[in-house]
Protein backbone atom coordinates (compact mmCIF):
# COMPACT_ATOMS: atom_id res chain seq x y z
CA UNK A 1 0.00 0.00 0.00
CA UNK A 2 1.26 3.28 -0.96
CA UNK A 3 1.40 6.15 1.66
CA UNK A 4 2.44 9.01 -0.73
CA UNK A 5 1.37 11.36 -3.44
CA UNK A 6 1.98 10.38 -6.73
CA UNK A 7 4.17 12.95 -8.65
CA UNK A 8 1.45 14.05 -10.88
CA UNK A 9 -0.62 15.47 -7.42
CA UNK A 10 2.37 16.43 -5.91
CA UNK A 11 2.82 18.87 -8.93
CA UNK A 12 -0.39 19.61 -9.01
CA UNK A 13 0.12 20.85 -5.62
CA UNK A 14 3.05 22.41 -5.93
CA UNK A 15 1.13 24.43 -8.23
CA UNK A 16 -1.63 25.49 -6.44
CA UNK A 17 0.19 26.85 -3.55
CA UNK A 18 2.37 28.87 -5.19
CA UNK A 19 -0.53 30.62 -7.31
CA UNK A 20 -2.67 30.78 -4.55
CA UNK A 21 0.29 32.14 -1.98
CA UNK A 22 0.90 35.27 -4.77
CA UNK A 23 -3.02 35.81 -5.13
CA UNK A 24 -4.54 34.81 -2.03
CA UNK A 25 -3.50 34.78 1.90
CA UNK A 26 -4.44 36.79 4.72
CA UNK A 27 -4.05 40.06 2.59
CA UNK A 28 -6.91 39.29 0.04
CA UNK A 29 -8.98 37.65 3.00
CA UNK A 30 -8.97 41.04 5.08
CA UNK A 31 -10.46 42.62 2.01
CA UNK A 32 -13.02 39.71 1.52
CA UNK A 33 -14.05 40.59 5.44
CA UNK A 34 -15.69 44.27 4.27
CA UNK A 35 -19.16 44.07 3.92
CA UNK A 36 -19.18 45.49 0.72
CA UNK A 37 -16.71 43.04 -0.55
CA UNK A 38 -17.58 40.43 -3.77
CA UNK A 39 -18.81 37.10 -2.64
CA UNK A 40 -15.85 35.20 -4.18
CA UNK A 41 -12.66 36.90 -5.81
CA UNK A 42 -13.62 35.82 -9.39
CA UNK A 43 -10.55 36.82 -11.33
CA UNK A 44 -8.79 34.08 -8.85
CA UNK A 45 -11.73 31.85 -9.77
CA UNK A 46 -11.24 32.46 -13.70
CA UNK A 47 -7.45 32.00 -13.80
CA UNK A 48 -8.32 28.66 -11.83
CA UNK A 49 -11.14 27.23 -14.46
CA UNK A 50 -8.52 28.04 -17.11
CA UNK A 51 -5.70 25.90 -15.24
CA UNK A 52 -8.44 22.92 -14.78
CA UNK A 53 -8.55 22.76 -10.72
CA UNK A 54 -12.06 22.56 -11.12
CA UNK A 55 -11.96 19.65 -13.78
CA UNK A 56 -9.97 17.52 -11.90
CA UNK A 57 -12.25 14.72 -10.69
CA UNK A 58 -14.46 15.70 -13.94
CA UNK A 59 -14.22 12.50 -16.46
CA UNK A 60 -12.81 12.71 -19.62
CA UNK A 61 -16.02 12.39 -21.31
CA UNK A 62 -17.61 15.73 -19.69
CA UNK A 63 -14.37 17.65 -20.50
CA UNK A 64 -13.18 17.02 -17.31
CA UNK A 65 -8.56 16.18 -16.39
CA UNK A 66 -9.89 12.54 -14.82
CA UNK A 67 -7.53 12.93 -12.16
CA UNK A 68 -8.03 11.15 -8.79
CA UNK A 69 -8.89 12.25 -5.07
CA UNK A 70 -4.92 12.61 -4.87
CA UNK A 71 -5.21 15.61 -6.81
CA UNK A 72 -8.22 16.85 -5.21
CA UNK A 73 -6.46 16.69 -1.41
CA UNK A 74 -3.62 18.46 -2.88
CA UNK A 75 -5.91 21.56 -4.29
CA UNK A 76 -7.74 21.60 -1.10
CA UNK A 77 -4.78 21.47 1.37
CA UNK A 78 -3.36 24.77 -0.91
CA UNK A 79 -6.96 26.33 -0.55
CA UNK A 80 -7.27 25.56 3.17
CA UNK A 81 -3.58 27.28 3.61
CA UNK A 82 -4.18 30.15 1.78
CA UNK A 83 -7.62 30.96 2.55
CA UNK A 84 -8.54 31.23 -0.86
CA UNK A 85 -11.84 33.47 -1.33
CA UNK A 86 -12.96 31.05 -3.99
CA UNK A 87 -15.07 28.02 -3.51
CA UNK A 88 -12.91 25.79 -4.68
CA UNK A 89 -13.31 23.16 -1.66
CA UNK A 90 -17.27 23.43 -2.40
CA UNK A 91 -17.18 22.93 -5.98
CA UNK A 92 -14.61 19.65 -5.54
CA UNK A 93 -16.85 18.30 -3.09
CA UNK A 94 -20.33 18.46 -5.00
CA UNK A 95 -18.32 16.95 -7.87
CA UNK A 96 -17.10 14.38 -5.83
CA UNK A 97 -20.70 13.14 -5.21
CA UNK A 98 -22.01 13.52 -8.67
CA UNK A 99 -18.78 11.36 -9.90
CA UNK A 100 -19.98 8.93 -7.09
CA UNK A 101 -23.24 8.85 -7.13
CA UNK A 102 -24.72 10.90 -10.32
CA UNK A 103 -26.43 9.03 -13.06
CA UNK A 104 -25.53 9.20 -16.90
CA UNK A 105 -27.78 12.13 -17.14
CA UNK A 106 -26.93 13.84 -14.38
CA UNK A 107 -23.27 13.92 -15.04
CA UNK A 108 -23.93 15.41 -18.79
CA UNK A 109 -25.98 17.96 -17.33
CA UNK A 110 -23.91 19.28 -15.07
CA UNK A 111 -19.90 18.05 -15.04
CA UNK A 112 -18.99 20.06 -17.76
CA UNK A 113 -19.69 22.99 -17.18
CA UNK A 114 -18.00 22.34 -13.88
CA UNK A 115 -14.87 21.28 -15.38
CA UNK A 116 -14.90 24.74 -17.20
CA UNK A 117 -14.93 26.93 -14.21
CA UNK A 118 -18.88 28.35 -15.52
CA UNK A 119 -20.51 26.14 -13.27
CA UNK A 120 -20.23 26.52 -9.42
CA UNK A 121 -21.49 24.32 -7.01
CA UNK A 122 -21.88 24.23 -3.42
CA UNK A 123 -23.20 21.18 -0.59
CA UNK A 124 -26.22 22.09 1.59
CA UNK A 125 -25.75 19.53 4.74
CA UNK A 126 -25.79 21.92 7.44
CA UNK A 127 -29.32 22.49 9.49
CA UNK A 128 -30.42 24.92 12.13
CA UNK A 129 -30.81 22.50 14.83
CA UNK A 130 -28.85 19.65 13.49
CA UNK A 131 -25.82 18.70 15.29
CA UNK A 132 -24.59 15.87 13.28
CA UNK A 133 -24.35 14.08 9.42
CA UNK A 134 -26.89 11.69 10.82
CA UNK A 135 -29.89 13.82 11.98
CA UNK A 136 -31.33 15.57 8.97
CA UNK A 137 -34.79 17.29 9.28
CA UNK A 138 -34.95 18.07 5.14
CA UNK A 139 -37.60 15.84 3.59
CA UNK A 140 -37.64 14.64 0.73
CA UNK A 141 -41.08 13.66 -1.10
CA UNK A 142 -42.08 12.74 -4.67
CA UNK A 143 -39.21 14.89 -6.57
CA UNK A 144 -39.39 17.72 -4.24
CA UNK A 145 -37.36 19.53 -0.84
CA UNK A 146 -39.40 20.87 1.99
CA UNK A 147 -36.80 22.41 4.92
CA UNK A 148 -34.22 24.83 5.08
CA UNK A 149 -30.28 24.16 4.90
CA UNK A 150 -28.18 27.05 6.83
CA UNK A 151 -25.51 27.72 6.81
CA UNK A 152 -24.29 26.69 3.21
CA UNK A 153 -20.80 27.86 2.32
CA UNK A 154 -20.66 29.73 -1.30
CA UNK A 155 -24.30 29.59 -1.60
CA UNK A 156 -24.11 33.20 -3.36
CA UNK A 157 -22.27 32.47 -5.65
CA UNK A 158 -23.42 28.66 -6.47
CA UNK A 159 -25.21 26.99 -9.46
CA UNK A 160 -26.45 23.91 -8.16
CA UNK A 161 -26.42 22.66 -4.85
CA UNK A 162 -25.79 18.80 -3.18
CA UNK A 163 -28.59 18.95 -0.96
CA UNK A 164 -28.76 16.33 1.96
CA UNK A 165 -32.38 15.74 2.80
CA UNK A 166 -34.21 12.33 4.61
CA UNK A 167 -36.22 9.83 2.93
CA UNK A 168 -37.45 6.61 3.83
CA UNK A 169 -34.28 4.54 3.89
CA UNK A 170 -31.93 7.28 5.34
CA UNK A 171 -30.34 10.60 4.37
CA UNK A 172 -29.53 10.93 0.73
CA UNK A 173 -27.69 13.48 -1.69
CA UNK A 174 -30.15 15.65 -4.44
CA UNK A 175 -28.92 17.77 -6.65
CA UNK A 176 -31.08 21.18 -7.00
CA UNK A 177 -30.74 23.92 -9.62
CA UNK A 178 -30.67 26.99 -7.45
CA UNK A 179 -31.90 28.79 -10.82
CA UNK A 180 -34.87 31.00 -9.22
CA UNK A 181 -34.44 29.07 -5.47
CA UNK A 182 -35.19 30.84 -2.27
CA UNK A 183 -31.47 32.28 -1.20
CA UNK A 184 -30.60 34.75 1.51
CA UNK A 185 -27.10 35.69 2.90
CA UNK A 186 -25.95 34.32 6.62
CA UNK A 187 -23.36 36.05 8.75
CA UNK A 188 -21.02 33.37 10.79
CA UNK A 189 -17.97 33.48 12.40
CA UNK A 190 -15.76 33.30 8.88
CA UNK A 191 -16.13 36.25 7.44
CA UNK A 192 -14.12 35.21 4.73
CA UNK A 193 -16.10 32.56 2.85
CA UNK A 194 -19.56 33.92 2.48
CA UNK A 195 -22.38 31.45 3.65
CA UNK A 196 -26.06 31.72 3.19
CA UNK A 197 -29.66 30.25 4.21
CA UNK A 198 -31.47 27.61 1.20
CA UNK A 199 -35.20 27.81 1.87
CA UNK A 200 -36.77 24.47 0.52
CA UNK A 201 -40.47 24.55 0.18
CA UNK A 202 -41.77 21.84 -2.21
CA UNK A 203 -38.65 22.40 -4.39
CA UNK A 204 -37.52 20.42 -7.60
CA UNK A 205 -35.07 18.22 -6.59
CA UNK A 206 -33.05 14.95 -8.33
CA UNK A 207 -32.03 11.82 -6.08
CA UNK A 208 -28.47 11.29 -6.44
CA UNK A 209 -27.70 7.83 -5.83
CA UNK A 210 -29.34 6.10 -2.85
CA UNK A 211 -28.65 6.47 0.76
CA UNK A 212 -25.57 3.97 0.52
CA UNK A 213 -24.39 6.52 -1.53
CA UNK A 214 -24.31 9.23 0.70
CA UNK A 215 -23.02 7.39 3.34
CA UNK A 216 -19.63 6.27 1.02
CA UNK A 217 -19.62 10.17 -0.10
CA UNK A 218 -19.48 11.22 3.57
CA UNK A 219 -16.44 9.40 4.20
CA UNK A 220 -15.01 11.02 0.80
CA UNK A 221 -16.10 14.44 1.94
CA UNK A 222 -14.25 13.77 5.36
CA UNK A 223 -10.87 12.90 3.96
CA UNK A 224 -11.34 16.15 1.39
CA UNK A 225 -11.90 18.63 4.23
CA UNK A 226 -9.28 16.60 6.42
CA UNK A 227 -6.91 18.12 4.11
CA UNK A 228 -8.30 21.38 3.77
CA UNK A 229 -8.06 21.49 7.69
CA UNK A 230 -4.40 20.55 7.46
CA UNK A 231 -4.07 23.47 4.99
CA UNK A 232 -5.19 25.68 7.57
CA UNK A 233 -3.39 24.41 10.53
CA UNK A 234 0.12 24.38 8.81
CA UNK A 235 -0.42 27.95 7.63
CA UNK A 236 -1.56 29.23 11.39
CA UNK A 237 1.37 27.16 12.61
CA UNK A 238 3.71 28.45 9.99
CA UNK A 239 2.22 31.76 11.47
CA UNK A 240 3.35 31.12 15.40
CA UNK A 241 6.86 29.48 14.14
CA UNK A 242 8.02 33.30 12.60
CA UNK A 243 6.52 34.95 14.75
CA UNK A 244 8.13 33.11 18.03
CA UNK A 245 11.55 33.84 15.74
CA UNK A 246 11.11 37.35 15.77
CA UNK A 247 9.10 38.83 19.01
CA UNK A 248 11.78 39.51 21.44
CA UNK A 249 10.48 39.78 25.32
CA UNK A 250 12.42 40.21 28.27
CA UNK A 251 15.75 40.47 26.07
CA UNK A 252 15.26 37.38 24.03
CA UNK A 253 12.95 35.87 20.88
CA UNK A 254 10.30 34.05 23.01
CA UNK A 255 11.13 30.79 20.41
CA UNK A 256 13.89 30.46 23.00
CA UNK A 257 11.78 29.40 25.78
CA UNK A 258 10.80 25.94 26.38
CA UNK A 259 7.46 26.57 26.99
CA UNK A 260 6.89 28.29 23.89
CA UNK A 261 9.26 25.73 22.21
CA UNK A 262 6.56 22.56 23.66
CA UNK A 263 4.07 24.22 22.28
CA UNK A 264 5.24 24.54 18.46
CA UNK A 265 6.52 20.85 18.48
CA UNK A 266 3.05 19.69 19.55
CA UNK A 267 1.30 21.81 16.67
CA UNK A 268 3.89 20.01 14.59
CA UNK A 269 3.18 16.65 15.81
CA UNK A 270 -1.13 17.05 15.77
CA UNK A 271 -0.54 18.07 12.37
CA UNK A 272 1.60 15.10 11.60
CA UNK A 273 -0.82 12.41 13.19
CA UNK A 274 -3.65 14.09 10.82
CA UNK A 275 -1.30 13.91 7.83
CA UNK A 276 -0.89 10.34 8.34
CA UNK A 277 -4.67 9.57 8.86
CA UNK A 278 -5.60 11.40 6.07
CA UNK A 279 -3.01 9.65 3.56
CA UNK A 280 -4.36 6.41 5.24
CA UNK A 281 -7.75 7.31 3.87
CA UNK A 282 -6.78 8.67 0.77
CA UNK A 283 -4.80 4.91 0.00
CA UNK A 284 -8.73 3.08 0.89
CA UNK A 285 -10.24 5.17 -2.11
CA UNK A 286 -9.08 3.57 -5.64
CA UNK A 287 -7.04 5.39 -7.98
CA UNK A 288 -8.29 3.59 -11.09
CA UNK A 289 -11.49 2.50 -10.08
CA UNK A 290 -12.75 4.93 -7.96
CA UNK A 291 -14.00 2.42 -5.47
CA UNK A 292 -14.13 2.95 -1.74
CA UNK A 293 -11.79 0.47 0.25
CA UNK A 294 -12.93 -1.88 3.24
CA UNK A 295 -11.26 0.46 5.87
CA UNK A 296 -12.19 3.93 4.44
CA UNK A 297 -14.84 4.36 6.69
CA UNK A 298 -12.72 4.20 9.68
CA UNK A 299 -9.75 5.97 8.27
CA UNK A 300 -12.07 9.24 7.36
CA UNK A 301 -13.36 9.56 10.31
CA UNK A 302 -10.44 8.96 12.20
CA UNK A 303 -9.11 11.78 9.45
CA UNK A 304 -11.63 14.43 10.58
CA UNK A 305 -11.12 13.92 13.97
CA UNK A 306 -7.60 14.24 13.86
CA UNK A 307 -7.53 17.05 11.31
CA UNK A 308 -10.07 19.03 13.47
CA UNK A 309 -7.53 18.70 16.60
CA UNK A 310 -4.87 20.13 14.50
CA UNK A 311 -6.86 22.84 13.48
CA UNK A 312 -8.14 23.53 16.49
CA UNK A 313 -4.57 23.27 18.43
CA UNK A 314 -3.43 25.66 15.91
CA UNK A 315 -5.63 28.30 15.83
CA UNK A 316 -5.84 28.35 18.97
CA UNK A 317 -2.39 28.57 20.06
CA UNK A 318 -1.46 30.91 17.41
CA UNK A 319 -4.07 33.49 19.23
CA UNK A 320 -1.90 32.58 22.52
CA UNK A 321 1.29 32.77 21.72
CA UNK A 322 1.01 35.76 19.71
CA UNK A 323 -0.09 37.17 23.24
CA UNK A 324 -2.57 40.73 23.50
CA UNK A 325 -2.07 41.65 19.85
CA UNK A 326 -3.43 37.86 18.58
CA UNK A 327 -6.94 38.71 20.46
CA UNK A 328 -7.27 42.05 18.54
CA UNK A 329 -8.69 43.07 14.61
CA UNK A 330 -5.78 43.61 13.41
CA UNK A 331 -4.00 40.67 13.83
CA UNK A 332 -4.41 38.14 11.22
CA UNK A 333 -4.65 35.00 13.65
CA UNK A 334 -8.43 35.57 13.49
CA UNK A 335 -8.02 34.18 10.08
CA UNK A 336 -7.66 30.79 11.38
CA UNK A 337 -9.37 30.67 14.25
CA UNK A 338 -12.44 31.79 12.09
CA UNK A 339 -11.52 29.17 9.56
CA UNK A 340 -11.72 26.33 12.34
CA UNK A 341 -14.92 27.17 13.30
CA UNK A 342 -16.87 27.29 10.65
CA UNK A 343 -14.93 23.74 9.20
CA UNK A 344 -16.24 22.13 12.43
CA UNK A 345 -19.95 23.32 11.27
CA UNK A 346 -19.41 22.06 7.58
CA UNK A 347 -19.58 18.24 8.31
CA UNK A 348 -20.69 17.74 11.61
CA UNK A 349 -18.55 18.06 15.15
CA UNK A 350 -15.72 16.19 16.44
CA UNK A 351 -17.90 14.26 18.78
CA UNK A 352 -20.17 12.44 16.27
CA UNK A 353 -17.11 11.77 13.89
CA UNK A 354 -15.60 9.85 16.93
CA UNK A 355 -18.41 8.00 17.17
CA UNK A 356 -18.52 6.90 13.66
CA UNK A 357 -14.96 5.77 14.17
CA UNK A 358 -15.59 3.34 16.94
CA UNK A 359 -18.59 1.88 15.36
CA UNK A 360 -16.40 1.17 12.42
CA UNK A 361 -14.02 -0.18 14.30
CA UNK A 362 -16.27 -2.69 16.33
CA UNK A 363 -17.49 -3.77 13.19
CA UNK A 364 -14.07 -4.36 12.02
CA UNK A 365 -13.18 -6.46 15.18
CA UNK A 366 -16.42 -8.37 14.98
CA UNK A 367 -15.96 -9.67 11.67
CA UNK A 368 -11.98 -10.52 12.47
CA UNK A 369 -13.59 -12.43 15.37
Amino acid sequence: MNFDFSDEAKALGEQARKLLAEKAGTGPARKAMAADAPAMDAALWQEIGALGWTAARVPEAHGGLGLTIEEVAQLAEAAGGSLAHVPLVSTLLATEALVLAGSPEQQARWLPGIASGETIACVAWSEPGAVNPATVKTQASGGNLTGVKQPVADLAVAHVAIVVAAGADGPQLHIVDLAGADTAAVETIDLVRRHGRLTLNATPAQALGTPGDYQDWLDRAAVILAYEAIGTAGAAMAMTVDYAKTRVAFGQKIGRYQAVKHKCADMYIKLELARAHALHGLAQIDPILGTNGAELRQAAAAARVASLDALAYCAEENVQLHGGIGFTWESDCQFYYRRNRALVAALGPRGWWAERLVRALEQRNRAAA
